[in-house]
């Protein structure tokens, strides 16, 4: 029987997760499965050096994806991979994270076999725990968390949505998509129930250069991404777990600010 990466079994897809940045986080089946690519379909954010695992002669695709701006939409990227394959191709679809965590690799997986093809799946390691380990951030820890939640501050009717439970105390709510709506998503936490000094973090461009972990109050997450100029791809942690992480206070450095400001005025 035909191992996964045989390169005599041709024509399937192989989604694989990139991990959250850095290639040392790839794991070993990923790289084996680059090295075999015909083709590789892949989001915007992998970094180059994943890319040049791939052969030289593989063909690249970039089906980049911005909020409110999509280079080719959804089905049009299923409809590519399925094409590639049905050539005889072996596609490898690279997805940052982990393609089953808020990377529609299940609706990938489903058009695929819709299609009568081959599809199997190397998992990564997820932004979530990427970004929360580089910061030391445990997102369960026996004296404060026994639970972990994962959801999309961007997905559609953020308003409606019930996540009531998902964020407390001995609880820790990781938010992907987060920073545009991070002032909504603090108000709707707080209306549900989420103590206004719950702390909160804010994980920049983890495992990437650049990468910034900064935290602060609940009430304050709003504030603090805009006078920080976070930028995506960032996520956001809930939780009393915040607490035992290396993510600079970001609260106390604007207190003192603020007060070295009133004391300048006050001269």
């Amino acid at each position: 029987m035909p191992s996964l990466l045989d390169p005599e079994a041709r024509g399937r897809v192989i989604l694989v997760g990139a991990g959250p940045g850095d290639p040392d986080l790839l794991t070993v089946r990923a790289v084996d499965a680059l090295r075999s690519a015909d083709v590789v379909v892949h989001d915007g954010l992998i970094d180059p050096r994943v890319l040049d695992l791939a052969p030289r002669g593989a063909h690249r695709i970039s089906v980049a994806k911005r909020r409110s701006r999509h280079t080719v939409p959804q089905d049009g990227i299923n409809a590519l991979i399925v094409a590639h394959v049905r050539a005889g191709s072996v596609v490898v679809r690279l997805k940052g994270g982990d393609p089953f965590i808020f990377g529609r690799g299940g609706e990938e997986v489903e058009a695929v076999r819709a299609a009568g093809l081959r599809v199997d799946v190397v998992p990564g390691v997820s932004a979530a725990l990427g970004c929360a380990a580089q910061a030391m951030l445990p997102l369960t820890h026996r004296d404060h968390s026994s639970a972990v939640s994962f959801v999309a501050g961007q997905c559609k009717g953020l308003s409606e949505q019930d996540w009531s439970g998902l964020a407390g105390i001995g609880r820790t709510l990781v938010i992907y998509m987060g920073v545009a709506t991070a002032a909504a998503i603090a108000e709707k936490l707080i209306a549900d129930g989420v103590a206004p000094d719950m702390p909160v973090a804010v994980l920049e461009k983890g495992t990437l250069p650049g990468h910034r972990a900064i935290r602060t109050l609940l009430a304050d997450l709003g504030a603090m991404v805009e006078r920080e100029s976070v930028e995506s791809p960032a996520i956001i942690v809930v939780g009393e777990v915040v607490k035992l992480s290396d993510a600079e206070d970001r609260l106390v450095r604007w207190a003192d600010v603020a007060a070295e400001l009133a004391q300048g005025a006050r001269a």
